[in-house]
């Protein structure tokens, strides 16, 4: 027989292929497990591996296994019968997975004050120390030179603290407009190289979780963990029945003991700030159970296996964009098997060009179907190497309710358009205000930081100075920031670092503009079209300037469509309550047709030689029209600008005349043949009064000699 011996990795989950066998396991010396009839290490024997006959095209020229969740995952290709079953087998066994339950904690940890002053004691005396040791760097002057030393003594400290701090951990070092460059490298280590547990207890878990022996199921799996992080660690193996090669999670015993101490104290100190620190109006305790029941969530990993496969529903439809499968046969509450994935980390240089799908994956899942992934740290994300983004590590997930997705929308207007009258209303759509709170006092305090930020454009933002400054707005008014913010909030400040990880100018806002300028242009849902009518027109003039920015930032966009932004515009305008959006476009409609006629005729004007133009109109030898040469530049411009409007959307992808067949069926309606009378009309009369300005004018005198 041959044996197998499978080299680790990072838990980037690409290691590469499994290498060859090798006769002998590594001498490493482990003690028999007490209830296996024989002792097993990693290694196991390597028998005969029958191949379900299902391939797909692996997108470089080769054929591989379709994984079981090719229709939903069940490990070996079944129909969607057989996947439900498996799916409800992995959540009887995952019954007793924990639920977070503040008064249940409460009453656990109320009843054990010495354990509870020892770990209070523990965390401060940690911190502490460190705390000092960087007061001292600094104020000897040798802070630099000893920020390596500090960012190892820092992450050791967060590692030694436990699963709690390794996820703060987490999050600072994703953070270079926080953290040093020092810091950052060595906190990096915290998102998938912590210390691993046994291994001979991660089988054991495999064994009792799944019902069944490891060599039972697996071909070959790695001796010692691939990747370990703050709640499991990850192997590599391959599945016997059907030779796919697969990441197994195994959950790290007394988990949920070493977080539900910490998050007792924590929600403790958030009391205290709910109680005695005034400045702070959110409800602490609110947001700190929101993370906490994320956390929790991520302790059942049934629960991360339906996370995963609703967010490959949602947005793997997407050819950039990878969501690995799940095997449901091999999953329980603390152990979990899915498709092993190829790739490197997205903070590595030559794969950051794929940080901006990744933001734009974002903005999908908060603003279009509202469920996100509240955990994108480069332990979690991969670049494949066909060039697509693969999302992994699905226990931490959020939802944005749906009133919430459309009034962000209309917030970014709102500051586009400096309305910050309309920017405090807001806050009530988002939940931030309750209805009674009077919103008069808090426009100034928009007012002051935005006019001092904008200083160039809003795409200028850093998204971190957009927080900042906002942040210090609701401090001083009675804001109430929903618990789904702040998770919102992490996602993106953790991609923005990604982002600024590669190039320290780099603004997520203007990254995100294409976005938001697509889906004002294309989403026929009213509020959304209301946002954009708000957007076009100011004073009782349409801003042909801000269209032309938003359909070449639009265009920027991959789904960005002429069709679809045409035709919901004109629905608009012909609908019955359309009636004021119609005034507004027949004024301006006049001023469109003016200009084109009045820049026809001196451009034909122009156009012949200055000896054969006759003497016109009142023998003005100034030109045809009583305009200086300002207002014809003027209108020229206009003219221009309209003229690059309608050439943006002719070279859309998809534009083509035959397009426009809907728009005519459309402009045959009742309220559309008005329309156009009521332009010409107003054109007629404009002509008529510059024609008869002209007649009237008195000619200038003749020069005396």
């Amino acid at each position: 027989m041959m044996m197998s011996l499978v080299s680790t990795g990072g838990h980037s989950l690409a290691s590469g292929p499994l290498p060859n066998f090798r006769t002998k396991p590594p001498q490493r010396r482990r003690p028999a497990l007490p209830y296996l009839k024989t002792p097993r290490a990693a290694i196991v024997e390597s028998r005969p591996v029958r191949v379900a006959p299902a391939t797909r095209d692996n997108g470089s020229g080769g054929l591989v296994l379709v994984s079981a969740g090719a229709a939903g995952g069940v490990g070996g290709g079944g129909s969607r019968a057989e996947d439900m079953q498996a799916e409800a087998r992995a959540m009887a066994r995952a019954v007793d997975a924990p639920v977070f339950n503040p008064e249940l904690i409460a009453s656990k940890y109320g009843r054990r004050p010495i354990e509870v002053v020892r770990r209070m004691l523990e965390i401060l005396t940690a911190i502490g120390s460190f705390g000092l040791k960087l007061w001292l760097d600094e104020r000897n002057g040798v802070f630099d030179q000893n920020k390596k030393v500090r960012a190892t003594e820092l992450r050791q400290i967060f590692t030694r603290l436990g699963p709690t701090f390794v996820k703060l951990g987490q999050g600072l070092s994703t953070r270079p407009d926080i953290c040093p460059p020092e810091f950052l490298e060595e906190l990096s280590e915290l998102q998938d190289d912590l210390p691993t547990f046994p291994d001979e207890e991660a089988f054991a878990c495999i064994e009792r979780e799944l019902g069944v022996s490891l060599d039972s199921i697996y071909s070959t799996i790695t001796p010692s963990p691939v990747a370990a992080a703050s709640l499991g660690q990850v192997y590599k193996a391959k599945l016997k029945n059907s030779g796919q090669t697969v990441a197994v999670k195994v959950q790290r015993p007394g988990i949920e003991k070493a977080i539900g101490l910490d998050f007792y104290l924590i929600r403790g100190l958030g009391g205290l700030i709910n109680k005695y620190v005034d400045f702070i109006t959110s409800d602490v305790v609110a947001l700190i159970d929101e993370f906490v029941f994320r956390v929790y969530q991520e302790l059942n990993y049934v629960q991360e296996g339906q996370n995963a496969r609703r967010f490959k529903k949602l947005y793997a439809d997407k050819e950039d964009i990878m969501v690995p499968d799940i095997f449901w046969e091999y999953t329980s509450g603390k152990v979990l098997t899915m498709e092993w994935v190829e790739g490197v980390k997205l903070n590595q240089q030559e794969v950051l060009d794929l940080v901006n799908t990744g933001i734009q994956c974002s903005l999908r899942q908060l603003l279009e179907y509202g469920y996100f992934h509240a955990d994108p740290h480069p332990g979690n994300l991969l670049a494949t190497p066909e060039g697509k983004l693969a999302f992994l590590d699905f226990g931490m997930m959020s939802e944005t309710p749906e009133e919430a997705r459309f009034a962000i929308i209309g917030h970014v207007v709102h500051l586009v358009n400096r309305d910050y009258e309309a920017m405090a209303q807001d806050y009530y759509a988002l939940k931030f205000l309750s209805p009674d709170v009077d919103v008069t006092p808090i426009v100034p305090a928009l007012q002051n930081f935005f006019d001092d930020a904008l200083n160039y454009t809003v795409s200028e933002l850093n998204f971190k100075t957009l927080v900042d400054g906002l942040g210090a707005v609701f401090y001083q008014y009675p804001f109430n920031v929903p618990a789904y913010y702040a998770l919102i909030l992490r996602s993106l400040t953790v991609l923005e670092g990604l982002a600024l990880y590669a190039d320290p100018n780099f603004k997520v806002l203007a990254a995100s503009y294409p976005y938001f300028a697509k889906r004002l242009l294309t989403d026929p849902n009213p509020y959304l079209r209301d946002a954009l009518v708000e957007l076009l027109f100011k004073d009782g003039r349409f801003r042909w300037a801000r269209l032309e920015n938003l359909l070449e930032q639009g265009s920027k966009d991959r789904d960005f469509s002429a069709k679809d932004a045409l035709q919901p515009v004109l629905k608009l305008l012909l609908a019955p309550d359309g009636e004021e959006l119609r005034r507004l476009v027949v004024k301006e409609a006049v001023y469109v047709s003016e200009a084109v006629v009045l820049t026809s005729v001196v451009d034909t004007y122009n156009s012949i030689p200055t000896v054969l133009r006759p003497p016109i109109l009142n023998g003005n030898g100034r030109g045809p029209l009583p305009m200086t040469d300002a207002e014809v530049l003027r209108i020229r411009e206009f003219r221009d600008l309209v003229v690059r409007v309608w050439g943006l959307l002719q070279t859309s992808e998809d534009f083509d005349p035959a397009l426009l067949q809907p728009i005519l069926q459309v402009l045959q309606q009742p309220e559309a043949r008005s329309l156009g009378g009521r332009v010409i009309g107003g054109v007629t009369q404009r002509l008529a009064a510059r024609l008869l300005q002209q007649v009237l004018r008195t000619p200038p005198p003749v020069p005396t000699s």
